[in-house]
């Protein structure tokens, strides 16, 4: 049995039991990975990858010598081996060159977004297993175009979606399943974070966030590339985060699936009254742009077996972080935003309960057998999480936990959104990327994988 007729196998035979334990063989063989892009995102999970044991990293690439050397010296300081390096000439193309290596097991993208799609694309076309950091594609083509190299290659794909792996998260899908909140009606959630100090800065390395005004070639880290999508683009522009776990929890791509959504899109004020504070006053040439992505983009997504889905994208005005969940069905509701539930029958009548007891009840498998190798990771332990699941799955073989339809339907939401913005607010029909195949497809989630 080739890869390919492995890895389609081993999808056919899903189960929303929790698959076995890696084999024992498996377990013991290393990995070779490649990582493009060693910025600040991408040194986050080179922190994961150097302290197993089971990963070799053999190779990096970034066209700023800064970050690159910061990354090689993230590799000697673990004692692990000296990886190849790529794109301190400035080349943006020197990924080729990784990719060229004949010792690769897989390869991890953490790059600006424009760069998923094609790179992702030339690493499958490779044989190259993908793990590549969210928004799979900028225009809706390059979702089609990540698609065909999938399929055409058979090469696993897999979106590094971390917050389907937060504790909470995965606590209220065991609640889910034990059907605590009856059937599911609504759901929302979002990305609700004032990003205003990443996206701009002084253009210092040592000071990416919030030292200044400057954005675009002067800029810095995410102010480089990150600000101009807020210049340019309208739209739900950061949707897997808060997507993803309702996604799952509503079984879409199995069993069910988007039909509709459309989008609104607040003024814009937030960016601009930000540069002005923050320059003073001053007639600095970023407090005369004007910024085309609303301040509050609110999404609206309609699915197959009737429930709806909200998201807000918030990331232009002062407020605490958020992903704004809310789960609810016909015998309760859970909202992250205060950690409460209620269930009917349950909870005291009209009041709500605090989710921590909830939470202890039904931790997930996951966490109650990783939580002390999570301590310490980004993001509250979630990216040791789905480190360690692309890891596993590549060591045994296995179907990706966040697959290429996963990916493809979650990152879409961010051109449609666009357009039905551009549009008038206009419901649009959402593509079916597995092309009737949500019909019959089994179930393994994120959460279903023992890794």
């Amino acid at each position: 049995m080739n890869r390919r007729d492995f890895i389609l196998a081993g999808a056919a035979i899903g189960a929303t039991a929790l698959l076995p334990e890696t084999p024992a063989w498996a377990a013991k063989r290393r990995v070779r990975l490649g990582l493009i892009g060693t910025g600040m995102r991408g040194q986050v999970l080179m922190r994961e990858l150097v302290r197993r044991d089971d990963v070799e990293l053999v190779a990096l690439c970034d066209i700023e010598p800064i970050m690159l050397d910061r990354a090689l010296a993230m590799v000697d300081k673990a004692g692990k081996p000296v990886p190849k390096s790529y794109g301190r000439d400035g080349d943006v193309h020197a990924y080729r060159r990784l990719l060229a290596q004949r010792d690769l097991d897989g390869v991890i993208i953490a790059t600006p977004w424009e760069w998923h799609a094609p790179m992702a694309i030339e690493a499958m076309q490779a044989k190259i297993p993908v793990g590549c950091e969210v928004v799979a594609g900028v225009s809706l083509q390059d979702h089609w175009d990540v698609l065909a190299a999938q399929q055409r290659t058979g090469t696993p794909y897999m979106l590094l979606e971390n917050v389907c792996y937060r504790r909470d998260v995965m606590a209220v899908l065991q609640m889910v399943r034990a059907g605590l909140f009856g059937e599911l009606v609504h759901l929302q959630g979002g990305y609700q974070h004032d990003l205003r100090a990443v996206k701009f800065n002084s253009g210092d390395p040592d000071q990416p966030y919030g030292s200044g005004v400057e954005f675009g070639a002067k800029g810095w880290s995410e102010a480089r590339w990150r600000t101009e999508h807020s210049v340019r683009r309208n739209g739900e522009l950061y949707p897997s985060h808060g997507i993803g776990p309702c996604a799952m929890y509503t079984g879409i791509n199995r069993g069910n699936r988007f039909t509709h959504i459309n989008s609104f899109a607040s003024k814009a004020r937030g960016l601009h009254e930000y540069t002005v504070d923050k320059s003073g006053g001053s007639s600095h040439p970023s407090t005369r742009v004007k910024f085309k992505l609303g301040d509050i983009v609110t999404t609206t997504l309609a699915c197959e077996n009737g429930e709806t889905i909200l998201l807000q994208h918030d990331t232009s005005l002062p407020r605490p972080y958020s992903l704004g969940f809310r789960v609810q069905g016909t015998h309760g509701l859970w909202m992250d935003l205060n950690q409460s539930v209620h269930i009917e029958g349950r909870s005291p009548a009209h009041k709500w309960e605090p989710f921590q007891g909830y939470q202890d009840q039904y931790d997930h498998p996951l966490w109650r057998k990783y939580a002390a190798e999570a301590a310490g990771a980004g993001h509250g332990g979630m990216d040791y999480f789905v480190i360690h699941a692309f890891v596993e799955a590549l060591k045994a073989e296995a179907p990706m936990p966040i697959d290429i339809y996963d990916a493809l339907a979650w990152s879409a939401i961010t051109p449609l959104s666009e357009q039905s913005i551009a549009e008038g607010f206009k419901t649009l029909e959402f593509p079916d990327f597995t092309h009737g195949a949500w019909k019959s497809r089994k179930p393994i989630f994120a959460f279903d994988a023992t890794y």
